[in-house]
């Protein structure tokens, strides 16, 4: 496990049973410091990993008669990531649209830095502003939009319990700044995906 201490973790967890009243040893919780570590092993896997360099293969785009490229857009890229004032997930999708400069890259590639990004403790709000910071230098596109919507486990499972809520964040960079540049990309986004359950995350890597 990289980057995670499992025998902290695992001390901590049983400590954490015994302050509820548990008894970490009983048959049932006497694996569950381990399976927890290796959890947050996986929760928290981007904590110290670089999110460019999944952009570090991006493809030189000759556009024809030097006309600017169009838009890409890929929607409905499925996200975890951990809330860092409770410590429990939100979960939900991103769309990331790009208006392209000198370079595109693999499709597979987005997903990748959004989930690098999404495994650290997190606040939508910042992971938004990130993914989109982590676009603009690793593509030097034109333009960027990004907008993630999200469940939130400290907001359906405690205090308000508010099950059927969601929180949507939304971000535009250079060209893509201004809400009436972005209009017809939004429209696009709120369409939702066109036919299965959205892209793999190894599709364009090729």
């Amino acid at each position: 496990m990289t980057g995670v201490d499992s025998v902290r973790i695992e001390a901590a967890v049983a400590e954490l049973l015994l302050a509820i009243g548990e008894d970490p040893s009983r048959p049932g919780l006497e694996t569950t410091p381990r399976r927890f570590a290796e959890a947050y092993g996986e929760f928290f896997s981007g904590v110290g990993a670089d999110p460019l360099a999944h952009l570090a293969e991006a493809i030189p785009l000759e556009s024809e008669g030097g006309a600017p490229a169009q838009p890409v857009l890929l929607k409905g890229i499925a996200f975890r990531s951990m809330c860092e004032h409770h410590l429990l997930p939100f979960t939900g999708t991103a769309s990331v649209a790009y208006l392209p400069g000198d370079h595109v890259v693999g499709l597979g590639k987005i997903p990748r830095v959004i989930d690098t990004l999404a495994s650290r403790p997190q606040v939508q709000e910042r992971l938004t502003e990130q993914i989109a910071d982590a676009m603009e230098e690793g593509l030097a596109p034109r333009g960027v939009l990004v907008v993630l919507d999200a469940v939130h486990g400290c907001v359906t499972t405690r205090g308000v319990r508010q099950v059927g809520s969601s929180t949507v964040t939304v971000t535009g960079r250079g060209a893509l700044a201004e809400p009436a540049a972005r209009a017809e990309l939004m429209a696009l986004i709120a369409m939702g995906p066109v036919t299965g359950s959205g892209p793999s995350p190894d599709a364009g890597d090729a």
